[in-house]
């Protein structure tokens, strides 16, 4: 049996899948039914307890742009420094 390419490469990237991917490629009904329970039950379950809050909120373009061009996560250094100025005022 031939060696397979990995679909990730090092920086964790999926690279282009191939013909022959494709024909290796199993579909789920073609699983023995053993697996196919296996796949299909499992989930991640309940959250034990959220941390954070899904909302909708508008900002203006000059306070969103400097932190989406920080790149990824930039939601989440948008967050902390929410949480940095809450340290020195009260919302009114």
């Amino acid at each position: 049996m031939a060696k397979h390419l990995p679909l990730t490469n090092k920086e964790g990237e999926v690279r282009e899948l191939t013909e022959e991917d494709f024909k290796q490629a199993i579909p789920f009904s073609g699983l023995p039914t053993s697996l196919k329970t296996t796949l299909a039950s499992r989930s991640r379950g309940a959250q034990k307890a959220p941390l954070k809050e899904r909302i909708t909120i508008r900002l203006s373009p000059e306070v969103v742009a400097p932190f989406r061009a920080t790149g990824d996560g930039w939601q989440t250094r948008l967050d902390a420094a929410l949480k940095d100025w809450l340290k020195t005022h009260t919302p009114v």
